[in-house]
């Protein structure tokens, strides 16, 4: 439900007396104007999505949506994005999105998608994730994705290919089926914590969540998947590999690396979409 302010009813101001009037006038007239003032200031204030809207348009407003943020682009997002709250959005662990899964015998299910804005340059949702529902390992080809941890508590375990490819695709010999990674992250975190960031080819672009409570985690995606442009969403499964030079040195930790395999989507992981019923994005 769309909230909006309610509207000032303020009541005539009556005076008495001749030259006494004129000055008891001219300071009710005062006190009209600051009200009338008031009035106006908190019309004109903007939601904190609007203000979110606003600043992706003006991001993502290059030809070339893939081209690289620059750091003041990317912080003037990310400055949105970490003082954005549940309520900003109409968001609570009631609502029925972030209940018990649909199969508790299924880690991958009962994950629902708000949408609430989507263009070529740049796309907003929410994913609700109730408590042991996972987003299973996947890339983000070509994109900066910005991720805010509304509510809950979610594990993180994000890669970074070791040998970037930020390359279109092209014809050419199949690629091998495992590739290496380094992990990027691998970490629980608690709501309110700081907006994270990932890029084409650093700030770990394939990862996955697991909800360790129920959780909901607001999206920038610029830009978004696109088939047609070549930014598939692919899936993987991660394989242990030690390094060679582990054997030698016992600060190298084994879980620095995985070898990945790109895979179908995950059987019994399922996505589903909810209409969106916070503030607008598009008016004040």
């Amino acid at each position: 439900m769309r909230i909006g302010n309610d509207e000032l009813k303020l009541k005539p101001v009556t005076f008495e007396g001749g030259s006494g009037g004129g000055v008891g006038g001219g300071v009710g007239g005062n006190k009209s104007r600051r009200r009338k003032k008031t009035r106006q200031h908190k019309k004109q204030k903007k939601t904190a999505v609007r203000t979110l809207f606003l600043a992706c348009e003006d991001v993502f407003s290059t030809d070339d949506p893939e081209t690289p943020l620059s750091p003041d682009k990317v912080a003037k997002i990310r400055s949105r994005l970490d003082v954005m709250k549940p309520e900003d959005l109409n968001l609570s662990p009631s609502l029925p999105y972030f209940g018990n899964p649909i199969h508790e015998t299924h880690t991958n299910s009962a994950v629902t998608y708000i949408h609430l804005f989507e263009s070529d340059h740049f796309s907003i949702g929410i994913f609700c994730l109730p408590a042991g529902s996972v987003i299973p390992l996947h890339n983000h080809p070509r994109m900066t994705v910005f991720s805010k941890l509304l509510f809950g508590s979610m594990h993180i375990k994000s890669y970074d290919w070791t040998v970037a490819d930020d390359s279109k695709p092209h014809l050419e010999a199949p690629r091998s089926p495992l590739r290496l990674a380094k992990v990027k992250t691998n970490a629980v975190f608690t709501a309110p914590c700081d907006t994270s960031i990932l890029y084409p080819t650093t700030g770990g672009n394939m990862h996955c969540f697991t909800a360790m409570t129920p959780c909901a985690v607001i999206d920038v995606l610029g830009p978004p998947y696109s088939d047609y442009e070549g930014r598939h969403c692919a899936y993987y499964n991660p394989f242990p590999y030690i390094p060679a030079e582990v054997n030698n040195n016992k600060e190298k930790s084994v879980d620095e690396y995985a070898l990945l395999q790109e895979i179908e989507k995950p059987d019994g992981f399922s996505v589903h979409g909810a209409i969106y019923n916070g503030p607008s994005i598009f008016h004040d």
